[in-house]
């Protein structure tokens, strides 16, 4: 809590409950769609639930009682686990919606404090200030420069200015406060504000599908395109061989169910939807889905200095007075040093909100023997403008006496004070000295008016220069290694910052930020031609005394250089450049609202260090979804083939797979997908890896071919002991049982060996992911009582091997996957050259 400069008390704790019981709580009530019947309706269309059900069904009818039955629980189990993941990925979205909501100030027993706006009652006294979403209706009873954005009710883009005699004094929830501040009592909360009579709810807006989402989509359909054309032909083939229509149909969608990857789109699901809630259990509220796949490709992050390189802890630390002439520290100021200190406070907002503007606050307090604060009213102002920047305050008491304080960028003051060349050469090298040294600087003029027609811009006042004020922001102390860990990892950084460029450049060469040496201002790049910028861009990473427009022209220079650009911003004036940069990246803290509605993704805590944790968790997510995706290409092509060429071929046992081996199988396979790889750590050489290509396609020939050899190799072993079963004089089921546990221990050691494709097996078995012991352990098991229990074996027309021919099929199990790691051996001899 923290007290205020103004004569306001709010409410008490009492009239709060009050207000509280009588009104409710500042909640939009919407309907809201039921996420299980959603995730269940979604359910019914799965192709792989409804070729369970025909397949169930055929059994059924066709007198197969124990088959239909296990189909029919299988169909319970598969959904069971798609509804697991679905309320997984569920409640980690909902705590993400939970975390990002926003809070607001308000007075109460005339103190100010930070609530949650759903606790804001009707009656208590809102702080909005410039950045921030207003969350409730309220009437305006004391602003300075306050202008707010409407175009959520109005359409309309432009700020509208208020203050409490206007003609229209309300503010409205959902609106956004442009410029300045206000305090407005709450007139209106929840449903009853104009924004809930219009029903509207943000989050009610559909999220567009990720490239990476539609990728995946389209290669699953193709291959359900291609199930639905082999189901076909495998029927016929098998219909006009036998003219049994159920048996030729069962055998068919024994093959489409082969076919069909139902665990991809489940994978991808879960991958983002955990990661984005581990992400925010290391303190980053990722917005939007397609920022986890974005992540890992980031090859530029751009960020700003104040708050991100620094501690945005303001004080005040050097003042240089021009009539004086000397550069001293504010402790012990003579006469002229007080009036240019007193001058910068009525400058500054009465209400300050800046850490500059408090700090000089502070410093008045300090100095003035007399606070004349309450005696002064603001008659008129001018807010920050102009191309440098400045403001002008104009406060009058009951007297009539009049000051008029303006501070801002020192060549902004310059520009409007009567100083010879020689003045100006004095206080261009008063700036140097100080900013040498890293100082934020800022010039603070006076000037005399009489009358009431003030001028329509500040800059036609005649001013009087008094001098400079100079603030110190430290470097936050990790940020040294916070950078280096960026340049590690490919990853380019660049300031852009509205601040001079010899403060910055000082600041960077504290910090060991490469390019240090070069910058180009707001204004030398408004020049340059888009060509021009395009290169310029990429070879300069400090940009001073920047603007909206030329903070957007940086983005989209970079973006037109192939680059995946992420950058910070906390202002409203950062909304454009966050929303075209590929990662928008707001802070928690110090964000304005705007701010954290623009950007994709936010640092709760506003600290650097958590984007290269964020962008390293992209990475994993991505190499992790690879790796899964990859090892169910890899097993599906063994049971395709397994079960397509013994039936095309007319082989002595047609049909040594069937749909309850199959779905066996796919139930082995989901797990493993989704759970043991998600669950994988990050690999030690993921963040000294250069970013990726943000490309159309989410496999290379390489990687894709990598996975189809595997599995044909599988297939290559499984097949081999399918002959040697039969050379051998062995029946079907003996067969059978053989040829499964190939495919399941081959299962088990591709899961094994596919957890790297650069490490070997002996390092990744050192890899701490308790999942994998535990659904390892589990298959076998269950593999162990299908093969040994008379009962089970004898449904799935399994007949118990013996010791040395379960051996031979976990052999070969075993070298159809383990030659790979020669793969990775030399793929290892070959990065260390």
């Amino acid at each position: 809590m923290t007290e205020h400069n103004f004569n306001i008390k709010g409410l008490t704790k009492e009239e709060v409950i009050l207000s509280r019981e009588k009104f409710g709580k500042n909640t939009l009530n919407y309907k809201k769609e039921n996420g299980v019947l959603e995730a269940v309706k979604s359910l019914a269309k799965e192709p792989m639930v409804l070729l369970l059900f025909v397949a169930a069904s055929i059994y059924f009818v066709s007198g197969q009682i124990g088959d239909a039955i296990f189909l029919s629980s299988a169909i319970i189990v598969v959904s069971a686990l798609s509804l697991f993941q679905d309320s997984r990925s569920r409640n980690a979205l909902e705590k993400l919606k939970t975390l990002s909501q926003p809070q607001c100030k308000v007075i109460r027993n005339g103190e100010t404090e930070e609530i949650e706006s759903e606790n804001l009652v009707v009656g208590d006294c809102l702080i909005v200030e410039e950045g921030t979403a207003i969350t409730a209706d309220g009437s305006i009873i004391h602003s300075n420069d306050f202008s707010v954005n409407e175009s959520i009710l109005t359409g309309e883009s432009f700020p509208v200015f208020k203050d409490q005699s206007s003609e229209d004094p309300l503010i409205f929830k959902g609106t956004t406060v442009a410029s300045g501040l206000a305090i407005a009592t709450v007139t209106k909360i929840g449903n009853e504000t104009r924004l809930g009579k219009i029903g509207k709810s943000l989050e009610s807006i559909k999220e567009e599908k990720t490239p990476l989402e539609l990728q995946i989509s389209n290669f699953v359909k193709k291959l359900v395109f291609a199930g639905a054309i082999v189901f076909v032909i495998v029927w016929a083939l098998n219909y006009f061989n036998s003219y049994d229509l159920l048996d030729s149909l069962l055998k068919a969608l024994t093959l489409a169910m082969s076919i069909l990857p139902e665990e991809i789109p489940m994978a991808f699901a879960t991958f983002m939807a955990i990661g984005a809630w581990r992400l925010m259990k290391m303190g980053i509220v990722v917005k939007q889905m397609k920022t986890v796949e974005t992540l890992g490709s980031a090859t530029v992050i751009c960020t700003d200095k104040t708050g991100t390189i620094t501690e945005n802890k303001m004080s005040l630390a050097k003042i240089y007075s021009f009539t004086s002439k000397k550069i001293a520290t504010p402790e012990n100021p003579d006469d002229a040093e007080k009036y240019l200190l007193e001058t910068a406070m009525w400058g500054s907002e009465p209400i300050p909100f800046d850490p500059m503007e408090i700090a000089l606050h502070r410093a008045y307090t300090n100095i003035m023997s007399q606070d004349e604060r309450l005696s002064f009213k603001m008659i008129h102002e001018y807010p920050l403008g102009g191309k440098p920047p400045m403001m002008t305050h104009i406060f009058e008491d009951s007297s009539g006496k009049r000051i008029i304080a303006a501070k801002g960028a020192p060549e902004a003051l310059m520009n409007v004070s009567h100083l010879t060349t020689v003045e100006k050469q004095e206080i261009e090298q008063a700036i140097k000295t100080i900013t040498a040294e890293g100082y934020r600087v800022l010039g603070v003029g006076e000037s005399d008016f009489l009358g009431s027609d003030f001028p329509a811009t500040q800059q036609k006042f005649q001013f009087k220069f008094l001098g400079i004020v100079a603030f110190y922001d430290p470097p936050k102390k990790n940020i040294e290694s916070v950078l280096n860990n960026f340049y590690n990892a490919g990853i380019s950084v660049k300031i852009i910052t509205g601040d001079n460029a010899e403060t910055t450049r000082a600041i960077a060469k504290q910090i060991s930020f490469k390019g240090s040496e070069h910058s180009l201002t707001g204004q030398e790049l408004m020049k340059l031609s888009d060509a021009e910028l395009k290169e310029k861009v990429m070879e300069t990473n400090i940009f001073t005394r920047m603007f909206p427009d030329a903070k957007l022209r940086i983005i989209n220079a970079l973006k037109a250089n192939n680059q995946i650009v992420a950058m910070t911003g906390d202002g409203v004036n950062d909304g454009p450049a966050l929303k075209a940069a590929h990662i928008g990246i707001a802070m928690g803290k110090k964000g304005t609202e705007i701010a954290k509605q623009a950007a994709s993704l936010i640092l709760l805590e506003d600290d650097l260090s958590k984007m290269v944790d964020a962008v390293a968790v992209g990475r994993k997510i991505y190499t992790n979804l690879k790796k899964a995706i990859q090892y169910i290409i890899s097993i599906h092509i063994p049971i395709i083939l397994t079960v397509f060429i013994p039936l095309v071929f007319a082989w002595i046992y047609p049909n040594i797979l069937s749909p309850v081996h199959i779905i066996f199988l796919e139930l082995i396979m989901g797990p493993t997908c989704s759970i043991i790889f998600e669950n994988e750590p990050m690999e030690k050489n993921t963040l000294l890896q250069k970013p990726r290509p943000f490309t159309t396609t989410f496999f290379n020939w390489k990687e894709l071919t990598t996975s189809i050899i595997q599995g044909l190799v599988i297939t290559a072993g499984t097949l081999f002991i399918y002959q040697y079963s039969v050379l051998k004089g062995f029946d079907e089921d003996q067969t059978r049982s053989m040829v499964f546990a190939v495919l399941i221990s081959a299962n088990i050691f591709l899961t094994l060996v596919n957890r790297s494709f650069y490490y070997s097996i002996f390092t990744t078995l050192r890899y701490k992911n308790n999942l994998v012991p535990l659904i390892i352990s589990i298959t076998v098991l269950i593999t162990g009582l299908l093969l040994f229990v008379p009962a089970l074996a004898s449904f799935f027309q399994f007949k118990t091997p013996t010791f040395l021919q379960l051996g031979i099929s976990i052999g070969t199990g075993f070298i159809s996957v383990i030659w790979y790691e020669l793969v990775k051996i030399r793929t290892r001899m070959k990065t260390k050259l």
